[in-house]
């Protein structure tokens, strides 16, 4: 990536973390980064973007000196959206390449691959993308949404405010999709949506063909009944979702959709001027008017063109890499059990006006939004919470709602509240 020019004292000022000067010492190697994104595959449309962003991160950090008094150095490697590669990609990370640090994933399949190589090596990888929950490790900060921050809350937006009465829960067939629905289906029929007006459905990844389930779709609402589309379809396969959806003649006064993986840089790609009205709920949207905001996208386009949009993951690893390079200087090394303690109530400035804290089930307090698709293929921000604190166990599902992760104090990713005991190792730092 050629450097761009030097961007105002302000920008850098909004893009890096400042809690104070970090003892300066002599570096025989820079401190590294690594950064685990598909580059390559159906889930590359995604990814992309969040290497980019974290090679502005790093440039603009090493711009300010670094990190105790080393320069960072990014460890770029392409998983090509292959799952069992995730892992070998990460072993090589930590083990070849020696990096302090992980940045990546998108996909719950990938971060599951991931999971035990990191967990074994004892490495640090920060997470940006919403997800299922149903998961805690100690070797992993999640700065996406939980459920209880993106899909629950969209849920109650369609039964509040759109009057839906029947849902299909469209995904892609994987962990995340599935975990999602899981759990959206029991919250529905608490809430007294009945089994027989829930369609269900998932299809591979790089779906092209919609025809049908569009058709199953709109034959839902044949009795009348409000239908709207909860989607967890991940990459590509958006494309020809709301390609045919277009093709059908269906709109969003017809049949809402509300998605949790299509955002700024997805829509970019699509003609939208058909998709207007539609929803998605996500932590930050381009669209968000803040000073803050205004700064990262100028400071963005800078780096990475005038054409190109910022996203909720962006912001997510945003909040991450500073997070972490606090927690690097509070501890004043990159040991990861050092940071790891460091990281607990690290607080930074989100790019919607509001604060992002690091919680001790390694979530972060995080406000949502719900955005309606603009012809433009931005969005228009319908609803914005306070910070909502992300919860690992979700409490709509029975085996779940008993649990607790707390690394900081109990030391536990699974401890059972009625038991009063841990399911997990207890950490031992």
């Amino acid at each position: 990536m050629t450097t761009k020019k030097s961007l105002s004292a302000s920008i850098i000022a909004g893009l890096l973390a400042s809690t104070g000067m970090a003892t300066a010492q002599d570096c025989a190697a820079p401190i590294k980064v690594g950064v685990l994104h598909s580059l390559s595959g159906s889930m590359a449309i995604s990814e992309t973007t969040l290497k980019d962003v974290m090679l502005m991160l790093i440039e603009k950090q090493n711009e300010a000196g670094g990190l105790l008094g080393c320069q960072i150095e990014a460890v770029v490697v392409d998983p090509a959206s292959d799952w069992p590669l995730f892992a070998e990609k990460a072993r090589e990370l930590l083990t070849v390449s020696d990096v302090d640090v992980i940045f990546g994933n998108w996909t719950s399949v990938s971060r599951k691959s991931v999971l035990p190589v990191i967990e074994e090596l004892n490495g640090l990888l920060f997470y940006p993308v919403q997800y299922e929950g149903e998961e805690s490790s100690r070797n992993v900060f999640y700065t996406g949404a939980a459920p209880n921050q993106q899909a629950i809350p969209a849920v109650n937006y369609f039964l509040e405010e759109l009057g839906v009465e029947k849902f299909a829960l469209l995904g892609t067939d994987y962990v995340y999709p599935r975990t999602t629905n899981n759990i959206l289906e029991a919250y529905l029929m608490d809430h007294g949506i009945a089994a027989e007006d829930i369609f269900v459905n998932y299809t591979p990844f790089g779906q092209s063909d919609w025809a049908t389930i569009v058709a199953d779709v709109v034959a839902l609402g044949e009795d009348g009944k409000q239908v709207g589309v909860i989607s967890t379809i991940n990459g590509d396969a958006n494309i020809g979702f709301y390609k045919e959806l277009a093709a059908a003649g269906v709109s969003a006064d017809d049949i809402p959709v509300v998605a949790f993986s299509v955002g700024e840089e997805e829509l970019s790609g699509l003609d939208t001027s058909n998709l207007a009205g539609h929803l998605a709920a996500w932590n930050y949207f381009q669209s968000a008017d803040t000073p803050a905001n205004a700064e990262f996208i100028a400071a963005w386009k800078e780096f990475a063109g005038p054409d190109r949009v910022t996203n909720d993951p962006m912001e997510a690893h945003y909040i991450g890499f500073n997070m972490w390079v606090n927690a690097v200087k509070a501890a004043g090394t990159t040991d990861v059990d050092a940071v790891r303690a460091a990281m607990y109530g690290q607080e930074f400035p989100n790019l919607t006006g509001g604060t992002a804290v690091m919680l001790p089930n390694h979530h972060l307090a995080k406000p949502v939004l719900i955005g309606e698709i603009q012809a433009d293929g931005q969005f228009d921000i319908i609803s914005q919470t306070t910070e909502v604190a992300g919860d690992a166990w979700t409490d709509f599902l029975p085996e779940s709602a008993v649990l607790k992760s707390d690394w900081q104090t109990l030391g536990c990713g699974m401890y059972n509240v009625e038991t009063e005991t841990c399911v997990q190792l207890t950490s031992n730092y």
